[in-house]
């Protein structure tokens, strides 16, 4: 049983967060006259996608991962994950991708592959903290953690340029597509440095240049060498579907790809997300976790 204490933690915790985060009402109800529609009249996502002038195709829209087949989450992470005490109201986890929470979940616990620096930097706390993300300082997500994360994002496209606004923390990521190299001696940052260019109907992006202050998911490392590789196809009208490579040669044994969909949300859009009061709920979800561990503790004996 969790002490009155450890309860109290927990709903001021929820609190915070559900208000220091952006709930999922969009603006709803508003349809693009140009989305193919059904015999009855819905969006009909399994249409044929949109094309730009230039006749490539359009990635324009406002999308959202496409959550894991239901009971997924719970088979690969525990129930626990769902519905314990770490579980944030308004907030399900089931809504993520499964990579949201682990990067290697498709990997045998304890065979990642990861490097002897990996495995050595796991145990000293990152810039900004040990066990708390970056955006419980209003810090920005990294890469490629905002493909995983259940909150939508949007794409702009143009054809020199695609611009991706992402409601989690109101960034701006910009893709290049008119023929540049990458930065050969980036100044590390946030979201990295990313080009694209087309092989008919992917659009293949390279990126690099990022900090090392964010994590891959699960709390794995990567140096500011981490070179990441997105392969994105629109699949019909209502799936974009990605091919997510992260090679890291300082904290990697060889590069990790990983698959998601994004699903359109054709009568939705963004809304704004402000993250500017600072660490208000940090240090409330610090002693959640110290308390959590503490009653999990076995009993002392006593007589020893």
């Amino acid at each position: 049983m969790l002490s009155a204490k450890l309860r109290l933690l927990i709903v001021q915790a929820a609190l915070l967060t559900s208000l220091a985060t952006s709930c999922s009402a969009q603006w709803l109800d508003y349809l693009d006259p140009s989305t193919p529609l059904t015999r009855d009249g819905k969006p009909d996502p399994s249409a044929k996608p949109p094309r730009t002038a230039d006749g490539k195709p359009d990635f324009s829209g406002v999308w959202q991962v496409e959550p894991p087949p239901p009971g997924e989450i719970e088979r690969l992470y525990g129930k626990g994950v769902s519905d314990g005490p770490l579980a944030i109201v308004g907030d399900d986890v089931n809504d993520h991708s499964k990579y949201f929470m682990n990067i290697f979940i498709d990997y045998k616990r304890g065979e990642e592959p990861i490097t002897p620096a990996a495995r050595a930097a796991m145990f000293r706390p990152s810039q900004g903290g040990a066990e708390r993300s970056p955006l419980s300082y209003c810090l920005p997500t990294g890469m490629p953690n905002r493909w995983f994360f259940d909150r939508p994002l949007t794409i702009f496209q143009t054809p020199r340029q695609l611009g991706i606004y992402y409601e989690a923390d109101g960034a701006f990521r910009e893709i290049h597509t008119d023929g540049r190299k990458l930065p050969e001696d980036p100044s590390p940052s946030w979201l990295g440095y990313s080009t694209g260019h087309w092989d008919g109907d992917t659009l293949i992006v390279d990126s690099n240049g990022y900090n090392t202050r964010t994590r891959l998911p699960g709390g794995f490392p990567h140096s500011e060498s981490m070179h990441i590789q997105e392969r994105l196809h629109r699949r019909d009208f209502g799936h974009l579907d990605i091919d997510i490579t992260v090679d890291d040669p300082v904290m990697l044994t060889k590069p990790v790809t990983v698959q998601v969909t994004e699903i359109l949300l054709p009568t939705s859009d963004m809304v704004e997300y402000f993250c500017t009061e600072g660490e208000r709920d940090a240090e409330i979800m610090t002693a959640i976790r110290a308390a959590k561990q503490k009653a999990a503790a076995p009993p002392t004996d006593p007589s020893q």
